[in-house]
């Protein structure tokens, strides 16, 4: 009896399903749950996720303000000190982030919360979306005030930071009456870029 050969399509169909069904476990993970897979140039994954002709603080910001209900499902951009990440099964990338800065999100929350370290623009969700909040940033060192907004967080209950490299500072959240203050830090490539640590009380 002769055996069937799978064809090119079921073989690359395999595969993406094996790449969501990674990325559906990865959630806000601190690791890199990415399937071993070829390298991709930069192209490649900007062009298929419509971000081409975009810096990656424009990419940042756009899939970080992306409704969660509009978000590529599969994939993976997660934010380190001094990368973007892009990953699905076309391959994976890395994007230089600026000499001079560093994005840090933010998930205030009421009552529930998860474990986050390094910042996933495509799966990590917050508590309280589209919600009102005010944000300062202070220079630890300096006393000097890095930001001083009202934001409105994002769809996925988080609010983006564009922060100086190298500083240590103070952030402090009000919504609804109520507040939290939560150190941050820039200096390393260790530092966390994803913080769901601020409990507003």
């Amino acid at each position: 009896m002769s055996r069937s050969i799978p064809s090119r399509r079921s073989l690359r169909l395999f595969a993406s399903a094996l790449f969501v069904g990674a990325l559906a476990l990865s959630g806000c993970a601190t690791e890199k749950p990415v399937p071993e897979m070829k390298p991709a140039t930069d192209s490649t994954i900007l062009t298929e996720y419509g971000l081409d002709g975009l810096d990656v603080r424009e990419i940042i910001d756009t899939l970080d303000s992306t409704p969660v209900a509009e978000r590529p499902t599969d994939l993976l951009a997660s934010v380190r000190p001094d990368a973007l990440e892009l990953s699905s099964s076309l391959g994976e990338v890395a994007l230089p982030m600026p000499d001079d800065e560093v994005y840090v999100s933010v998930a205030p929350y009421r009552t529930q919360t998860h474990d986050c370290h390094f910042h996933s623009l495509t799966t990590c969700l917050g508590e309280l979306s589209n919600t009102e909040v005010d944000v300062t940033v202070t220079d630890s060192t300096t006393g000097e005030t890095v930001i001083d907004e009202t934001r409105t967080s994002f769809d996925n209950g988080f609010v983006g930071l564009w922060l100086p490299r190298g500083i240590e500072a103070e952030l402090h959240l009000e919504s609804g009456g109520l507040n939290a203050d939560v150190p941050l830090s820039t200096t390393s490539d260790a530092d966390a870029t994803c913080v769901t640590t601020a409990e507003l009380s």
